[in-house]
C-alpha cells in the first residue's frame, strides 16, 4: 500500500538525481548500466509513494519505457550510424564541408552548419537533423583542426530551436492545437522567436565557449579519429561530387518533408485534393522517419562502396561495426528516456505545475515557468510543453496578446536545461563523441540560453506587436 505524502514527487526526484550523479559521475559506471539502475530505483520509490504502482512495476515499467524509446529511436539511430559511417568513410562529408567553405569562406563554417540545422529541423525531427549533420561537424573539425565545440553547438542550437518554436514540428503544433492558436500566425511568430534564440544559443554562445574549451575528436559511430583525419587530407579529385555527397541528406529531408507538407497542400490546393489523397498512403510510408532514414542509409552505403576499394565482404564488415556502435547509442538514449519516464510516473510534473499555477505573475511567464520546471524534473520537452498547455488552455481568455505568444512561451520553457533525464542529452553526447562534462558545457547550456532568449523575445514582441 502506498504511503500518502504530499511532497513525495520531490523525494523521488531527489533520489533519482542523487543516484545518477553517484553512478555516472562519482562511480563512472557505463551510461547504460547507471541509467538502468537509476530507473529501477526510481520505480521502487514510486512503489512506496504512488497509489496503484506495485513493486513489480519498477521492473516492468522501466522495460516498457525502454522499449517505447527504442521503438521511437532504434531504427533511426542504427540507420544514422550507417549514414554517418558511409558519409565519413566515402569522403562525402568532406565534400560537403569543402563546398560550404568555398561558398561562405573557411571562417563562416559555423554559419553554414547553423543555417542548415535551423532550416532542416522545420520538416524533420531534431534527432534526425542531429544524426545527419553531426558527421559534417566531425568532418569540419578534422579538416580545420579545432572549433569542434562551436560546430556541435551550432548544429544542436539550430535544430533544438526550430523543434520547440516552429510548426509543423510536432511539439509546437500540438501546443497550438491545445491552446487554440491560429497555425499561420503561430508559424510566423515562431520564426520571429526562433531566429534570435538560435543566434544567441548557437553563434554567440558557440563562439564564446569555443574560445574556452577544446573538445578533441574521439572514435564514435564506427569511425576512428585517424580515419577522419585521413579523409580530411584527401585530394578533392578522390571525393564524391557535391550532388552525390548530399544525396543521403536530401533523400531523408525530402521524404520526411513530403509527408509533413501533404496535409497543408491538400488544404491549400483543393483542386488537387483527389490526386494528393491517392498518393497519401505511399507518402506516409516513405515519409516515416524509420523508412526515410533507411532509404537514405542505403544510398549512403552504396556511395561508400562506390568510392572505396573495399571488397564487398569488407564493406559489409565496416557497416556491421557501425551498427554495433549505433546499437550502443540507441540503448543509452532509450534508457535515458526510460529514466525520465519513471520520474514522470511519480507525478512530479503535476506536482510542480500545480504549485506554480497560483503564483500570480503574468500568464506568459507563468506558462514558461511551468514548462521549464516540468522539463528539468522529467526530461521530455514535448511532455513539458503539453503539460503546460493543458494547464494554460482554460486561461487563454485572460490574455491581452495573441495566443501564438503563449505557444512560444511554453515552447521556450520546454526547451530549458536538457540534462540526465532527457534522452536528447545522451543522444548528443554519444553521437557527438563528448564526455558528460562537455555535453553539460555545450548542449545543456545551449538549451538553457535558447529558453531564456525565447522568453525575452516573446515578452518584447508581444509588447510591441500584441496582434
Amino acid at each position: 500500500m502506498a504511503i500518502e505524502f504530499a511532497h513525495s514527487p520531490l523525494v523521488t526526484f531527489a533520489v533519482g538525481l542523487a543516484l545518477v550523479v553517484l553512478l555516472l559521475v562519482v562511480w563512472d559506471l557505463p551510461a547504460f548500466i547507471g541509467l538502468t539502475v537509476a530507473a529501477f530505483s526510481v520505480g521502487l520509490v514510486n512503489a512506496v509513494f504512488v497509489p496503484d504502482f506495485a513493486f513489480s512495476q519498477a521492473a516492468t515499467e522501466t522495460a516498457t519505457a525502454f522499449g517505447n524509446g527504442m521503438a521511437g529511436i532504434g531504427i533511426p539511430i542504427l540507420m544514422a550510424a550507417i549514414i554517418g559511417k558511409s558519409m565519413l568513410e566515402s569522403g562525402a562529408a568532406q565534400r560537403v564541408v569543402r563546398s560550404f567553405q568555398s561558398l561562405l569562406g573557411r571562417e563562416n563554417s559555423d554559419v553554414a552548419l547553423w543555417g542548415s540545422s535551423t532550416v532542416l529541423a522545420i520538416p524533420v525531427f531534431f534527432d534526425s537533423v542531429f544524426y545527419l549533420l553531426a558527421p559534417l561537424a566531425r568532418s569540419m573539425r578534422a579538416r580545420i583542426g579545432d572549433n569542434y565545440a562551436l560546430y556541435i553547438v551550432v548544429v544542436g542550437a539550430g535544430a533544438a530551436t526550430t523543434h520547440v518554436f516552429v510548426p509543423p514540428t510536432p511539439g509546437p503544433l500540438a501546443v497550438a492545437s491545445e491552446i487554440g492558436a491560429d497555425l499561420g500566425t503561430t508559424m510566423l511568430v515562431g520564426a520571429a522567436v526562433a531566429v534570435p534564440s538560435a543566434t544567441m544559443g548557437g553563434l554567440v554562445y558557440g563562439r564564446w565557449i569555443n574560445n574556452r574549451i577544446d573538445i578533441p575528436l574521439r572514435d564514435t559511430m564506427g569511425t576512428t579519429t585517424e580515419e577522419l583525419e585521413e579523409r580530411a587530407e584527401r585530394d578533392s579529385s578522390a571525393l564524391p561530387g557535391v550532388l552525390e555527397s548530399v544525396a543521403p541528406i536530401v533523400i531523408a529531408v525530402a521524404l520526411v518533408g513530403a509527408s509533413t507538407a501533404l496535409g497543408p497542400l491538400q488544404q491549400a490546393l483543393p483542386a488537387l485534393s483527389g490526386a494528393l489523397t491517392t498518393i497519401e498512403p505511399a507518402v506516409a510510408f516513405f515519409g516515416d522517419k524509420n523508412v526515410a532514414l533507411t532509404v537514405a542509409a542505403i544510398a549512403a552505403a552504396l556511395i561508400y562502396l562506390r568510392w572505396t576499394d573495399l571488397a564487398r565482404s569488407e564493406w559489409e564488415s565496416e557497416l556491421t561495426e557501425a551498427l554495433k556502435s549505433g546499437g550502443n547509442i540507441a540503448a543509452i538514449t532509450a534508457m535515458g528516456g526510460a529514466f525520465g519516464a519513471l520520474l514522470a510516473a511519480s507525478g512530479i510534473g503535476s506536482y510542480l505545475a500545480n504549485g506554480l499555477e497560483g503564483i500570480g505573475i503574468g500568464l506568459l511567464v507563468t506558462a514558461w515557468l511551468i514548462a521549464a520546471i516540468v522539463r528539468i524534473a522529467q526530461g521530455s520537452a514535448t511532455a513539458a510543453m503539453l503539460t503546460a498547455a493543458g494547464i494554460m488552455a482554460p486561461l487563454t481568455g485572460q490574455l491581452n496578446v495573441h495566443t501564438a505568444y503563449l505557444v512560444m512561451a511554453i515552447g521556450a520553457g520546454g526547451n530549458i536545461c536538457s540534462w540526465y533525464p532527457d534522452s536528447g542529452f545522451w543522444l548528443v553526447k554519444e553521437i557527438g563523441g563528448l564526455t558528460q562534462a562537455e555535453t553539460l558545457q555545450t548542449w545543456t547550456v545551449v538549451t538553457t540560453i535558447i529558453s531564456v532568449t525565447g522568453l525575452v523575445s516573446v515578452l518584447v514582441l508581444s509588447t510591441l506587436f500584441p496582434l
